[in-house]
């Protein structure tokens, strides 16, 4: 029902809370009035309010009648104002601890901020300390922050004796003359969107994490500057919970687990490049070597195109005009511009091109492992999470429009059942739909949404729309998996591409003898392998399933005269297409099990005189589980059944 309308006098304001009730207050109150008047509970929880869905500060005065949500601490909305206020008091302490720092440029993240400045001496370690030290002095002394309306040129001259040649630039780059909003705190000045808090009060809840060098807009080119990290919350249990949470994440951390399991490396001559281990490759093709299993069983053909193509190709596909900046290229002697390749989708459009296609040949389903090749700034490289060169398990499908959807579902089945057999069970799916810009009919759009809608539908899946994010050429399915410490990570997507076939104009013939134009899916389900293996190294913490792990059993002695007996058992292990080492060092027996267990390997068989003589072995775990002493055919089988790479599609668990 309607909530009525209270008359009030021209003196007063009426505002409408979000569940519909109407309060009346004097004009020229502010909203920390309004927040007094709504009790205790709120009022000390209070942060900022928005009008008529603005975001303002609690010193806003009320002067015309307005909708009215007020922004607690207890709302999502309040960890970027927490956390652009705490940026404010982190630039403030910089500024007086060293005073030659200039200021650059802050940026909100899922946990907090980090804050670049310049400074000419990096930020150490120390220096760390005591900015968080000088932060919680000037936060503990519960005074306001304020926010103030000047002119465009007092704000460029106040910054200019500042010596603050970046904020200049930003208020420059702004495009607008008009008045800039400030905000203060003591002699702390900065710019930042929407409101602060009203009080310091409200910015206990914070600690600085790390400091580290990050370029000037993400060009390489350009300055280096000093980016400090830092997260900030409303309440203490959230940054209790939060640091607990990292403590137990740095433990998987993948690149960790790259040394201390001899996985790959990185290195400075070969920026964004893995330089894969024996372990580490042994992994990475065991990956390819399920996905391709599974392609087989599911009806694809795998193809390869080349590294490198001409220029005119990448024209084509539009990536020379919307990617140039990301793609290497070369000039070669001939006058030709090669770039090696973003994407393999112009190669797999080549392949389809390449003679007459009829109906009777679709649906094609072809897969790549293609390696792809993008010039990711320097700043934002990340172990194997964010590489330069990286290899796609894609797949696209070329089918006709009737078709799409039945595609869709036998796509949403497979990737489904692949991300339960990594462990992958809680899975979130959303559906990107038309963007404002975008090419094609409404029509196309409505029928290819549909395709989507229906497939999810007749999976009986659940899912979410992102409005508006889907690409210019079509909408997308976006997977995004939980780990097993609660982190999400976006992996695969399924896209309907109406733009690729219609630049290269592809054809094929249908059954009444016209030439039509298919329907593209772009497939992917791992995404980036590289980056999908660091996902697995933290989501299992290094104990990989044993039919992924680089050495599966180590076969260790208790003593020397066990030696021949335990290379007889490695030979058979090796026969079965077991991954298996022998540990023949004269070593306490516990020294070798603890090795092992921190290696990961999945089984250890220990062999002493007793073993040796019954024709046994004993097996345990890298759990510390023991399975017990068996004849060594009963520890072959046991071993091959469990080491083995899964054939049948998992059960939902």
């Amino acid at each position: 029902m309607m909530s009525e309308v209270v008359s009030n006098p021209n003196n007063s304001v009426s505002l409408t809370l979000p569940d519909g009730s109407q309060k009346i207050f004097p004009k020229g109150n502010t909203l920390v009035e309004v927040t007094k008047s709504m009790g205790k509970a709120v009022f000390d929880s209070a942060i900022a309010a928005e009008l008529n869905g603005e975001a303002v500060d609690l010193s806003a005065e009320l002067s015309t009648d307005a909708r009215l949500n007020i922004i607690t601490l207890h709302d999502k909305e309040a960890f970027g104002i927490i956390r652009r206020s705490c940026a404010l008091i982190l630039g403030q302490a910089v500024k007086e601890l060293f005073p030659n720092a200039q200021r650059v440029e802050a940026g909100i993240n899922d946990y907090g901020f980090y804050y670049d400045f310049f400074s000419s001496v990096p930020f150490t370690t120390a220096d760390l300390v005591r900015i968080e030290q000088r932060m919680t002095q000037l936060v503990a002394h519960e005074t306001p922050l304020l926010t103030e309306r000047v002119e465009y040129d007092e704000a460029v001259s106040w910054f200019e004796a500042q010596n603050e040649p970046y904020k200049v630039h930003f208020l420059e780059q702004t495009g607008s003359h008009g008045q800039v909003t400030l905000w203060h705190h003591q002699d702390g000045v900065d710019i930042f969107p929407g409101p602060p808090v009203p009080n310091t009060r409200f910015l206990r809840n914070f600690k600085l994490l790390s400091v580290a060098g990050a370029y000037w807009q993400g060009d390489a080119s350009k300055e280096q500057l000093q980016r400090i990290h830092v997260t900030a919350w409303a309440t203490p249990r959230q940054l209790t919970g939060w640091l607990e949470s990292r403590a137990v994440a740095e433990q998987r951390d993948h690149r960790k687990l790259g040394r201390d399991l001899d996985l790959f490396h990185f290195q400075d001559d070969a920026p964004g490049a893995v330089f894969w281990h024996p372990h580490g490759w042994t992994l990475f093709q065991r990956l390819i070597r399920y996905m391709r299993q599974r392609h087989d069983d599911a009806g694809y053909v795998e193809v390869n195109t080349p590294d490198v193509m001409d220029r005119s190709l990448w024209e084509i596909s539009g990536h020379w005009e919307n990617y140039r900046d990301n793609m290497f290229t070369t000039q070669t002697e001939d006058g030709r511009t090669l770039a090696l390749k973003p994407m393999n989708c112009p190669g797999a459009v080549a392949l389809f091109n390449h003679g007459i296609k009829s109906y009777r040949d679709l649906p094609i389903r072809m897969s790549e492992f293609g390696k792809v090749h993008r010039y990711e700034p320097s700043g934002s490289l990340h172990g194997l999470l964010r590489v330069r060169h990286f290899t796609q398990d894609d797949a696209h499908i070329f089918c006709t429009g009737q078709q799409v959807e039945a595609e869709c579902r036998d796509i949403l089945k497979l990737v489904l059942d692949i991300y339960r057999q990594f462990g992958f069970t809680d899975v979130a799916i959303k559906l990107s739909t038309r963007p404002e810009k975008r090419i094609g009919s409404d029509e196309e759009w409505d029928r290819l949404e549909q395709a989507l809608e229906s497939s999810l539908t007749a999976e009986a899946l659940t899912w979410s729309i992102n409005p508006g994010e889907g690409a210019f050429y079509g909408p997308k399915l976006e997977f995004v998996l939980r780990d097993a410490i609660g982190r999400d990570w976006q992996c695969g997507t399924l896209q309907v591409d109406m733009n690729l076939p219609a630049r290269f104009d592809m054809r094929y013939v249908a059954e009444d003898g016209t030439m039509q134009r298919p329907v593209m899916l772009h497939r992917a389900l791992f995404g980036s392998l590289e980056r999908f293996t660091g996902i697995l190294l933290e989501h299992y913490a290094g104990k990989l399933p044993a039919w992924l792990s680089p050495v599966q059993a180590v076969v260790m002695t208790i003593s020397e005269p066990q030696t021949f007996y335990a290379q007889q058992i490695v030979a058979e292990l090796r026969k079965r297409g077991i991954r298996c080492d022998c540990d023949l060092r004269n070593e306490k027996m516990g020294l070798k099990i603890r090795e092992m267990t921190l290696a990961r390997v999945p089984y250890m068989l220990i062999v002493g005189g007793k073993e040796a003589v019954q024709g046994r072995v004993t097996v345990r775990d890298r759990n510390g589980e023991s399975i017990g002493t068996l004849l060594i055919g009963e520890a072959l089988d046991l071993l091959a059944s469990r080491c083995q790479i899964p054939s049948q599609p998992a059960k939902a668990r």
